[in-house]
């Protein structure tokens, strides 16, 4: 294990700990499942107090860099990067820029389209009887008319959520991470109130079709039908703001 001790200076000095035991799991110089120094060893080496080491260890392990096991065997072991947690940083912040109004949605749905028309073209490829299964269970939800909005806001992310799974490419995965837990909640929010639930049901239904018949083409159609609906619902909603607004104004 080779950790550069003489690279740390006085000023944030639980962050630049951290940092630096960071980016020595991240080029491989800390191994999976290796075990740290003590604090007591690393708080010598750096140079620090104890209670700053203990700081960039709770720093790596919110960013689940590093995990603590009790015990006689035990002390903080380096932990595989979980792609999930990497992803939900970048998903928070997604999600704010969206809030905000970042980007339209056109913008949206077009990084959908782009994004999620790879998926159904690996999903038709790769796919699984599981990954079929896990689809048609949140299309029986969606078809439930008891359920909530909130519910069917959910599943529709767990439906999108296992499209993506099915292509069985991690990379992809981790990319779309941001798209599905972001993007779709968002406009989700915006339209759930005017959008056709068994609409939307029904087109989820023709894609796991040709996902499971191994038809990429009309998946991929299906696909911009359901995101151009999503995009007119949108607009559907904004319109009726824009005429309320108006119709309460004072000069109205």
């Amino acid at each position: 294990m080779i950790l550069k001790y003489d690279e740390v200076v006085r000023t944030g000095i639980a962050k630049q700990v951290a940092d630096n035991i960071r980016s020595a799991i991240m080029d491989g110089r800390l191994k999976v499942d290796e075990r740290l120094p003590t604090e007591e060893d690393l708080a010598r080496s750096f140079g620090i107090s104890r209670p700053t080491v203990r700081e960039a260890l709770k720093r790596l392990a919110a960013q689940n860099l590093i995990h603590s096991k009790r015990g006689p065997t035990g002390g903080n072991f380096v932990k595989r990067p979980d792609p999930e947690g990497l992803s939900k940083a970048i998903t928070g912040a997604a999600t704010l820029l969206v809030g905000v109004g970042a980007f339209d949605i056109d913008e949206i749905i077009t990084a959908r389209l782009e994004t999620e028309t790879v998926c159904c073209r690996l999903a038709s490829r790769s796919r699984s009887d599981a990954d079929l299964a896990a689809m048609e269970a949140e299309i029986a939800v969606q078809l439930d008319e008891k359920i909530s909005d909130e519910d069917f806001c959910a599943s529709d992310v767990r439906f999108h959520r296992a499209l993506v799974e099915s292509t069985g490419n991690g990379p992809l995965k981790l990319m779309m991470y941001t798209v599905i837990e972001a993007f779709i909640p968002i406009t989700n929010m915006i339209v759930f109130r005017v959008r056709e639930r068994r609409h939307v049901a029904s087109l989820h239904q023709e894609i796991v079709d040709a996902v499971r018949d191994r038809d990429d083409a009309k998946a991929t159609d299906t696909l911009a039908r359901l995101l151009a609906y999503v995009r007119d619902s949108y607009s559907a909603v904004l319109d009726a703001r824009a005429r309320r607004d108006l119709e309460a104004s004072p000069s109205s």
